[in-house]
């Protein structure tokens, strides 16, 4: 980079949509922004460069995405802004159709080319000599490593850790193969080391993410690589909660639950999304499996890890979807009495092997699904969160709350952060200064769908 691109230090913006995951890449580019000589700033509006960071799975994400690229070029049309990069699986997806549409973009960065967010950021630099790994043909190779500049983005007592990139499944519904490449993991060491950088400067949560965590090492040649990573970062001190998230149902070996039960930092808590039920949409999704087989697997995990908490997800209106599929979605969530659940309605995505399936659900069907099956979960949040009312548990304390200025929150082991409940504290002992990110023993006093309300007692 030409020393003259940042004589006087520029600022630089993000706004970054998506899951976690993303949230990575743009932790990473802020970080070699920073390291290149860039200032960051929290708010985009007032920086001299914006960086887009989209998302690209469903229609939603794709629209919001497009308005915060819209959004960041009428910036740069007022003068507030002089340079506009957007960043991503949106790029990854549609970069052609975007660079066509959108000329006043400077600079376009897929997945595959986060490393490359400095020659972006130059105005002397030409966009269009940007290196281009090309996902479709699924030969993306970036990882970042121990050794890649990162500034978080969460708060300071909890850090994402990603564990790999891509994902080879072939789930009908899903587009991330084509925007993120095939599974690759990082190596043990690697996260190992950074792991313990994370814990030297105060996290005190790890949060496991990969597009397909439980496969984690397969591709290194290793078995259970996953259950030995979690207790490994059992192990390291400062750290107080490990949390895996996005486990695929097929993958859940005795070893890996072996290991969230009998490591003490390893929260008793399992992110597995299983999507559906039914026989016949579970193969039309590509997964496979049945309500039974699906029923004995959740039996299979409670008896391993007693008292663990279920999180999962489903799809209502995938093509296909009868109503006697949905009854029997119903029936398994009552059955099963999960913790905590997602319910999202099929979105056909171009590309993706649903995309070409009949029978296509109308979207009013699919909402009404959702809307019933999440009524029916809450009911079930409330009777679970019911039975924790006088009871005592560890939680980590969060500051004040982001309902009320005169609460403060926290969660439980079982509560993964901005996805499930908060416990709310209205209660403490006299004189006492609770410190963020500090575990501590909150008894339950109140009991809502997915929020609870507690007094910490020591």
């Amino acid at each position: 980079m030409l020393e003259s691109s940042i004589a006087v230090m520029k600022k630089v913006g993000f706004v970054s949509l998506g899951c976690p995951k993303n949230l990575v890449d743009s932790e990473v580019m802020m970080g070699t922004l920073a390291a290149g000589g860039y200032e960051i700033t929290a708010d985009a509006s007032e920086a001299d460069t914006v960086v887009v960071n989209t998302c690209g799975f469903i229609e939603s994400a794709k629209q919001e995405s497009i308005d915060a690229i819209l959004e960041a070029t009428r910036w740069k049309a007022d003068g507030a802004a002089n340079r506009v990069i957007v960043a991503g699986c949106l790029v990854e997806r549609y970069r052609d159709e975007l660079v066509a549409e959108l000329p006043e973009v400077d600079a376009f960065i897929g997945t595959s080319q986060v490393s490359e967010i400095l020659n972006a950021a130059d105005e002397e630099f030409d966009a269009a000599n940007l290196r281009i790994t090309p996902i479709g043909n699924k030969s993306a190779t970036y990882l970042y490593d121990e050794y890649t500049p990162r500034m978080r983005a969460t708060q300071s007592h909890t850090a994402f850790l990603k564990i790999a990139e891509g994902c080879d499944r072939p789930c009908a519904f899903c587009s991330i193969p084509s925007m993120r490449g095939s599974f690759r993991s990082r190596r043990f060491g690697s996260i190992i080391e950074e792991a313990r950088a994370l814990a030297n400067d105060g996290v005190k949560e790890l949060v496991l993410i990969a597009q397909d965590s439980s496969r984690y090492g397969e591709d290194l040649g290793e078995v259970d690589a996953l259950a030995a990573l979690i207790r490994a970062l059992g192990e390291i001190e400062g750290i107080e909660w490990v949390r895996p998230m996005y486990a695929f149902p097929t993958h859940i070996s005795p070893a890996f639950l072996a290991a969230i039960a009998e490591t003490d930092k390893a929260v008793k808590y399992l992110d597995m999304p299983l999507q559906h039920a039914s026989r016949n949409v579970l193969k039309l999704m590509k997964r496979g499996g049945t309500r039974d087989s699906l029923e004995r697997l959740i039996d299979r995990v409670r008896t391993a890890v007693p008292g663990i908490a279920i999180r999962t997800t489903f799809i209502t209106g995938f093509p296909g979807e009868t109503e006697e599929d949905f009854e029997e979605l119903i029936k398994f969530v009552q059955n099963c009495r999960f913790d905590n659940v997602g319910v999202f309605t099929y979105s056909d995505e171009e590309g993706t092997a649903a995309y070409d399936l009949p029978n296509k659900v109308d979207s009013k069907v699919a909402k009404k699904r959702r809307d019933r099956l999440m009524k029916e979960q809450a009911k079930i949040s409330k009777q679970l969160n019911k039975a924790k009312v006088g009871k005592t548990f560890p939680v980590m304390f969060e500051g004040l709350s982001q309902e009320s200025d005169l609460l403060f929150q926290g969660r439980l082991p079982s509560q993964a952060q901005e996805i499930d409940g908060y416990i709310l504290i209205n209660d403490m002992p006299d004189n006492f200064e609770p410190v963020v990110g500090n575990i501590y023993d909150v008894r339950i006093t109140e009991a809502h769908d997915y929020d609870l309300v507690g007094e910490i007692v020591s």
